[in-house]
């Protein structure tokens, strides 16, 4: 984005009184658009990073209802909240949302700068900018998919989306056009993601005639909008083959805590091995463990996708006998309490069906 285009300045200088009474008129009825409180919406901010907004309704609710207070937080029970998070993914958020609160409360409460919120674990350029304007109104402009979406198309620009570069101009750009009323600033980052997310939206044609700023539009008037932004393509991710043994012994599931650090840290799993393994070598699996299978119960497969990291999976049931220390056996009532992580749901609900 070149800073010296007088025609991309003049512009984004008339943005933000047409978007802002856009946005007062059409903004979505979201529960942390209703509150300056630093951490309902630092918790919304977190939660909603590489997640749907209709996925985090439910969980905000939950997750408030049981840590409504900072210090709650704080001081709360990590399995409990590892728990409120199953399903939401991303399970280092949860962690950092901790180790934050610890320092907040050691602080006496949140930092009110967009360099003192950027100091704090798992707060990143976006959610200190966020934090900042919405809680406190500092001019601090949040930079997320869907404002370069929108910025990229408005200005016409044709840099590659996924290049820091273009994200730290976009950003002094819009520094330079923020509102000066703090009612305005706590809501301009809004505006400009909600324009995104149902107006400009991705992998969509914009919806020009639904946009509050559409005559100020470069990309709309040289014809150029529904080809941007440009972005290079993505490194194809990997594939791993993996072997999921669900043991079943006395009414109990056999489950195991992960590393403490890496992929899905400290959650539990199941028992899994590398490969896909037909059912033979599947025995010898379960044999090396100590245990003895009594009786193949049912097969089945599953796929799930992290970001770089595609997880092919096979799964057995089976009733065994014999010890192992370093499982954990779980009742119905431990299995529903343990956090278990997505990428086992079709497994989990099998296994929950059978001790149930």
């Amino acid at each position: 984005m070149k800073q010296t285009d007088s025609t991309t300045e003049n512009l984004l200088r008339t943005l933000p009184e047409p978007l802002l009474g856009w946005y007062r008129e059409n903004a979505r009825d979201l529960p942390w658009r209703h509150t300056e409180d630093p951490y309902r919406i630092w918790v919304s901010e977190i939660m909603l990073q590489q997640t749907r907004v209709a996925a985090v309704l439910g969980y905000y609710a939950r997750f408030l209802a049981v840590f409504p207070s900072v210090e709650m937080l704080a001081e709360g029970d990590e399995e409990q909240l590892m728990k409120l998070w199953e399903g939401l993914g991303y399970y280092s958020r949860a962690r950092n949302l901790q180790k934050a609160a610890r320092e907040i409360t050691a602080l006496g409460g949140f930092p009110d700068t967009y360099d003192g919120l950027l100091a704090l674990p798992g707060i990143g350029d976006y959610t200190a900018s966020a934090i900042a304007a919405a809680a406190f109104g500092r001019r601090e402009p949040a930079v997320d998919g869907n404002v370069l979406r929108v910025m990229i198309r408005l200005t016409d620009c044709h840099d590659d989306i996924s290049d820091p570069k273009t994200k730290r101009a976009v950003r002094a750009a819009l520094a330079e056009v923020m509102p000066e009323e703090p009612a305005d600033i706590r809501i301009f980052n809004q505006a400009m993601m909600e324009l995104g997310a149902t107006v400009c939206g991705p992998n969509t044609a914009p919806r020009c005639d639904d946009c509050p700023v559409s005559g100020l539009c470069l990309g709309r008037q040289r014809g150029t909008a529904e080809t941007l932004p440009v972005k290079k393509a993505k490194k194809e991710r990997r594939v791993e083959e993996k072997t999921v043994l669900l043991l079943k012994r006395d009414r109990k599931i056999a489950l195991r805590k992960r590393p403490k650090t890496g992929l899905l840290a400290g959650l539990w799993e199941f028992p899994n091995v590398e490969g896909a393994l037909d059912e033979t070598a599947a025995g010898a699996a379960v044999e090396a463990m100590g245990l003895s299978v009594i009786d193949w119960q049912s097969r089945l497969t599953a796929k799930h996708i992290f970001t770089h990291i595609e997880w092919d999976m096979k799964g057995y049931f089976a009733d065994v006998t014999g010890e192992n220390d370093d499982l954990f056996w779980a009742d119905a009532a431990a299995f529903d309490a343990a956090a278990i992580p997505t990428a086992f749901k079709k497994f989990a609900a099998l296994v929950r069906a059978r001790l149930q």
